[in-house]
């Protein structure tokens, strides 16, 4: 075992540390945090064989820049469809490679994706709060934003070369335009050929995008009467109403607690799908039961965990490979 020490060269806006997310403290105010794509975060951590928690990089559009000026470890990105240079070699977004001493590593926004994620085969050094090294931007408190000049430690730093390749891109960790939700729980205070706007209509994703929430762009909502709400706890996925009628899907760094009516909230799956679009992608809302949004998470949560399991295989030794070929087609006499 060794350690793997990097110089953050250049480090765009919100790039963060993080982890699987700060569980157990909603009740207390304290927002989870945690992967804006958390399948893409967990795809990242399982590439390495490593647990789908561990701590890595958020990576945005902003891009990331590392020098490795102690050691060598074997990393992994996942995400959007980001470009990455290592080693002066050029990846796309999905892939596992190993970094050493005396090289450049840069994860650079892409031709789509808005999120990516860079793990470690080895234990990211951070500051942790209530025990999680999940970053809430607002506050920083957590592993951090990362800046151009600090030093990034990687304790129990690992070459692996068996892990090293491309990663195929599932379809469920691309962006859909499709984004299934439940309606409520305060759609009934509005008016009904409003909630049928919200649904038949197409709303795309404004440049107001953060950590917290991203404002949609669309027909304002409009209320039957004034509504006047005590605040409530709230969720990551929950379509809020502002008070001008507009639309916004709160995410991974939202409060707890909030006043504004919630016409829907957004399933997981399609939550990680959608927080991969750009501002002016296009998204359409579908309601679904809750009974048929439980089967809709069980089955995807399934798919998910199958295609995990496969990934957390270790990749084939070239040895392992010509074995498993048949490299001789026909028989040959041993006299000629």
């Amino acid at each position: 075992m060794s350690t793997a020490r990097f110089r953050v060269v250049h480090a765009g806006p919100l790039v963060s540390i993080q982890d699987a997310g700060r569980i157990g403290h909603m009740r207390f105010g304290v927002p989870a945090s945690g992967p804006m794509d958390r399948t893409s975060f967990a795809i990242a951590n399982t590439a390495l064989a490593q647990p789908v928690e561990a701590t890595g990089i958020e990576v945005s559009p902003g891009g990331l820049t590392l020098e490795c000026v102690e050691g060598s470890v074997t990393y992994a990105v996942a995400g959007g469809g980001f470009g990455v240079v290592s080693g002066g070699s050029k990846f796309d977004g999905w892939t596992v490679a190993t970094i050493r001493e005396g090289e450049k590593l840069a994860v650079r926004g892409g031709s789509w994706g808005s999120w990516a994620y860079l793990t470690f085969a080895g234990e990211v050094v951070c500051d942790q709060w209530l025990g999680s090294a999940a970053t809430h931007s607002m506050s920083g408190f957590g592993g951090g934003l990362l800046q151009a000049e600090q030093t990034l430690e990687v304790r129990n730093a690992e070459v692996r070369e068996g892990r090293v390749g491309e990663i195929s891109v599932p379809d469920f960790a691309k962006p859909s335009d499709r984004v299934h939700v439940v309606t409520g729980p305060q759609d009934r205070h509005f008016e009904a050929d409003s909630v049928s706007e919200f649904f038949e209509q197409k709303s795309s994703l404004t440049d107001s995008y953060d950590r917290m929430g991203v404002r949609l762009d669309g027909s304002k909502m409009r209320l039957k009467e004034a509504l006047s709400i005590p605040s409530e706890p709230v969720l990551r996925g929950a379509v809020q109403v502002s008070g001008d009628g507009g639309v916004m899907v709160l995410l991974a760094d939202c409060g707890t607690t909030g006043g504004y009516p919630k016409i829907a909230t957004v399933l997981p799956d399609d939550l990680d799908r959608m927080v991969q679009c750009r501002p002016g992608d296009v998204v359409r809302f579908v309601a679904v039961s809750a009974e048929e949004a439980v089967e809709f998470t069980r089955k995807k949560s399934e798919e998910k965990r199958a295609w995990l399991a496969e990934l957390a295989k270790p990749r084939l030794s070239l040895g392992e490979k010509l074995l498993r070929e048949n490299l001789i087609d026909g028989m040959v006499s041993a006299r000629e």
